[in-house]
């Protein structure tokens, strides 16, 4: 399974510290040289980031579609552009991506999409997460996770609380 992520899904979980979760649905992700950067930035996750670089279970592949990527550049940030470039290319079967544009011009490309919400869902209906509110209201308060009140509640009806 080909699964490619954009910055957000990693940042936020690893904020959190809850890249475990990510890892037991999806045990290898691939990212544009530029998410790397982008999650390096971050000092307070950068040694998650690190360990998951060396286990393997996070890989940096780069995409050769520069074409791509210098459009979607006209839109989107060079993150969410490379991701999607990258997935795009590699016909991922999930493009990891928060962000509502970003979101939508990769499902204009055909891919499918999952963001932080579905992995929360995705998680408690396989039974790897017990209860999905209280990792929900973390992501909120603690990394900063902006979230409509109808998208929350939503979020959390899908999971059965």
């Amino acid at each position: 399974m080909k699964i490619v992520s954009n910055t957000s899904p990693l940042s936020n979980l690893a904020v959190v510290g809850e890249l475990d979760l990510l890892q037991q649905i999806y045990p290898k992700i691939l990212v544009p040289p530029v998410v790397q950067a982008e999650l390096m930035q971050f000092s307070e996750i950068r040694p998650a980031i690190a360990t998951m670089l060396a286990s393997g279970s996070l890989e940096v592949r780069d995409s050769q579609d520069l074409q791509l990527i210098c459009a979607l550049e006209q839109t989107l940030d060079p993150g969410e552009a490379a991701a999607i470039a990258l997935a795009t290319e590699l016909k991922a079967d999930r493009l990891l991506i928060d962000e509502r544009l970003g979101r939508r011009i990769a499902m204009q490309h055909g891919l499918k999409v999952r963001g932080i919400l579905g992995i929360i869902v995705n998680a408690k209906n396989e039974g790897l997460l017990p209860v999905a509110k209280p990792l929900l209201d973390r992501l909120i308060n603690e990394a900063g996770f902006r979230v409509s009140q109808v998208l929350y509640e939503r979020t959390l009806q899908e999971a059965g609380e």
